[in-house]
């Protein structure tokens, strides 16, 4: 994470290699050659930073480039989470989130940990008959989660008695793993996570109508400016289409 963006990338290799990914059906697909890391715009589905590399590395040690070179090149007001799939989930990459200013919204990778005590399976506090707190708010002042007391604990003897918390909070800085914000397994953390499919929209454009599933070079040099070349037209065509469709309607506005 100290390290500075620029010998980053200078240190990712690109010479083409064998790679293996889960498809859909949970199966391994095997190829040789080179992958692609893109950094996605959700809603605008602009690529804002993208590496072309071995195809055998994790995509786990991609993402700080990504994301420093998102910070330094693109420090655009607009983002606020950075949402990524259970590949991505590592302590270093919850913490250059947090650096940046930004919020996790990444899935979880159990990797046969324990079960937390007194916790539910999203981290959240459970009362002494087990029932989930509920989620309530964030306060980004103090970075502080913000759960009520479970539902089902309205009518309990234990909760008249004083005997389980009213509210519950915690800092996400206890563990950015585990305490995101929005909270794990809440409304609104779905509906974030489910904004990540954007980048699979964009890889599939890319391989579809730019042909990114055809690069064959056997240097990764000419591999690299083939990939840039691909993600500037695209990144093009996409404000091209973006300003025509803005003129149309502002002229049916009229």
């Amino acid at each position: 994470m100290d390290v500075p963006l620029e010998q980053l990338r200078a240190e990712i290799p690109q010479n083409p290699e064998w790679g293996v990914k889960k498809n859909s059906e949970g199966k391994n697909v095997f190829w040789y050659g080179y992958k692609a890391h893109l950094a996605v715009g959700t809603k605008s589905q602009y690529i804002l930073q993208s590496l072309i590399s071995s195809g055998n590395l994790n995509d786990g040690k991609a993402a700080i480039p990504l994301l420093k070179g998102i910070q330094e090149r693109v420090p655009l007001s607009t983002i606020r989470y950075n949402t990524l799939d259970a590949g991505y989930d590592y302590e270093a990459i919850y913490t250059q989130i947090h650096r940046m200013g930004l919020q996790s919204v990444i899935a979880y990778n159990k990797r046969n940990e324990p079960e937390p005590e007194g916790f539910d399976k999203h981290f959240a506090p459970t009362c002494f008959r087990e029932h989930s707190y509920r989620y309530d708010s964030f306060d980004p002042k103090y970075e502080t989660l913000k759960y009520t007391r479970p539902k089902e604990c309205k009518d309990c003897p234990l909760a008249n008695e004083g005997l389980c918390q009213k509210i519950y909070k915690v800092k996400i800085t206890t563990d950015l793993r585990k305490y995101t914000a929005p909270a794990r397994g809440s409304k609104a953390w779905k509906t974030i996570f489910k904004q990540r499919t954007a980048v699979e929209r964009v890889n599939a454009y890319l391989k579809l109508y730019f042909q990114l599933n055809n690069v064959r070079y056997r240097t990764g040099k000419r591999a690299k400016v083939h990939f840039d070349l691909v993600t500037l037209v695209y990144n093009a065509s996409k404000l091209a289409a973006d300003r025509i469709n803005a003129m149309i309607n502002q002229q049916l506005a009229a």
